[in-house]
């Protein structure tokens, strides 16, 4: 005979254990959240955005990355250290600002245009339409540090001879700034890499010479 206990204890639910937030890969879910930046920027890409792409939950966000400014900040730090430190290399190996700069257009019109990759620079793209002024700050600044860098290799370049003493070295490490910035807006209008490749032979053929 099945005594009452025994009938409460068949009929009664069975607990459940409380869910536990399901576990991603930090670095899979930061290269997804880098490629949503790049493809639309930062103020077109929300929240919600994020979470959908990264195939996390907000909860799961803010605890592995802080708040969107946040993980905006981490994703141009990598996006810079994986896709667009060619500068930087070409500015450390080259001999001459000519050869840094003629190296640093011909890689950015192959990284722009890459077909596994949104086209264009995330840097520049992002600061499209910012109205948020941290943010807008931080990229202008960003992109000025490197045509500093430009200019300072210019300014060496005349020191030694290298370029003449009458150069602007201001104007033209702007100047190439200005080429850089386009040809990522012209990478996202659809130009190809050897359209890109051109305008920068384009570029170099002004460049002076002693």
């Amino acid at each position: 005979m099945v005594s009452s206990e025994e009938t409460k204890a068949k009929t009664a639910p069975v607990a459940r254990p409380r869910g536990r937030p399901r576990s991603f890969d930090r670095e899979t879910a930061l290269e997804k959240a880098i490629l949503a930046f790049w493809e639309h920027g930062y103020e077109a890409t929300s929240v919600s955005d994020l979470t959908r792409v990264m195939d996390i939950g907000a909860p799961s966000l803010y605890a592995a990355f802080g708040d969107k400014r946040s993980l905006f900040d981490e994703a141009v730090r990598v996006y810079t250290a994986r896709y667009a430190a060619f500068a930087d290399r070409a500015l450390a190996e080259e001999p001459t600002a000519r050869a840094v700069v003629e190296r640093t257009l011909r890689e950015a019109a192959a990284r722009y245009t890459d077909p596994e990759r949104p086209h264009g620079c995330l840097i520049a793209h992002a600061a499209i339409n910012c109205t948020t002024p941290e943010v807008a700050d931080s990229l202008r600044d960003r992109r000025n540090a490197t045509i500093a860098a430009f200019e300072s290799r210019i300014r060496a370049d005349i020191a030694t001879g290298a370029l003449p003493p009458g150069v602007d070295a201001a104007a033209l490490a702007r100047h190439t700034g200005a080429v850089i910035n386009g040809m990522s807006q012209q990478a996202r209008d659809g130009a190809s890499r050897a359209e890109l490749e051109a305008l920068a032979e384009i570029a170099m053929a002004i460049w002076p010479r002693t």
